[in-house]
Protein backbone atom coordinates (compact mmCIF):
# COMPACT_ATOMS: atom_id res chain seq x y z
CA UNK A 1 0.00 0.00 0.00
CA UNK A 2 0.80 3.63 -1.12
CA UNK A 3 0.94 6.15 1.73
CA UNK A 4 1.30 9.76 0.48
CA UNK A 5 1.40 12.89 2.95
CA UNK A 6 0.25 16.15 1.15
CA UNK A 7 -0.58 19.47 2.14
CA UNK A 8 -3.76 21.02 0.68
CA UNK A 9 -3.99 24.34 2.12
CA UNK A 10 -2.69 26.42 4.92
CA UNK A 11 -4.75 24.09 7.74
CA UNK A 12 -5.83 20.99 5.67
CA UNK A 13 -3.41 18.07 5.51
CA UNK A 14 -4.46 15.00 3.19
CA UNK A 15 -2.71 11.17 3.75
CA UNK A 16 -3.50 9.15 0.70
CA UNK A 17 -3.98 5.56 0.89
CA UNK A 18 -3.84 4.40 -2.89
CA UNK A 19 -6.82 5.78 -4.40
CA UNK A 20 -8.56 6.73 -0.66
CA UNK A 21 -7.99 9.35 1.07
CA UNK A 22 -7.95 10.92 4.56
CA UNK A 23 -8.35 14.64 5.63
CA UNK A 24 -6.78 16.46 8.72
CA UNK A 25 -6.46 19.72 10.27
CA UNK A 26 -2.80 19.46 11.08
CA UNK A 27 0.44 17.78 9.74
CA UNK A 28 0.99 15.77 13.32
CA UNK A 29 -2.84 14.60 12.92
CA UNK A 30 -1.26 13.41 9.72
CA UNK A 31 1.31 12.02 10.61
CA UNK A 32 0.14 9.99 13.63
CA UNK A 33 -2.98 8.31 11.61
CA UNK A 34 0.27 7.19 9.33
CA UNK A 35 1.97 6.08 12.80
CA UNK A 36 -0.62 3.93 13.32
CA UNK A 37 -1.54 2.79 9.88
CA UNK A 38 1.69 1.40 9.28
CA UNK A 39 1.93 -0.16 12.60
CA UNK A 40 -1.30 -1.84 12.06
CA UNK A 41 0.02 -2.98 8.73
CA UNK A 42 3.49 -4.31 10.02
CA UNK A 43 2.13 -5.93 12.98
CA UNK A 44 2.10 -9.80 13.07
CA UNK A 45 -1.30 -11.10 12.32
CA UNK A 46 -2.71 -14.60 12.45
CA UNK A 47 -4.20 -16.60 9.93
CA UNK A 48 -7.43 -18.17 11.13
CA UNK A 49 -7.54 -21.95 11.38
CA UNK A 50 -10.94 -22.98 9.69
CA UNK A 51 -12.31 -25.58 12.95
CA UNK A 52 -13.43 -29.49 11.06
CA UNK A 53 -16.89 -30.60 11.73
CA UNK A 54 -17.71 -32.96 13.93
CA UNK A 55 -18.53 -36.39 11.95
CA UNK A 56 -22.10 -37.45 12.98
Amino acid sequence: MKILIKELAKSQWQVRLDQHAVTFRSEAEARAFTRTLEARLHAPHQIPVPQQRAAG
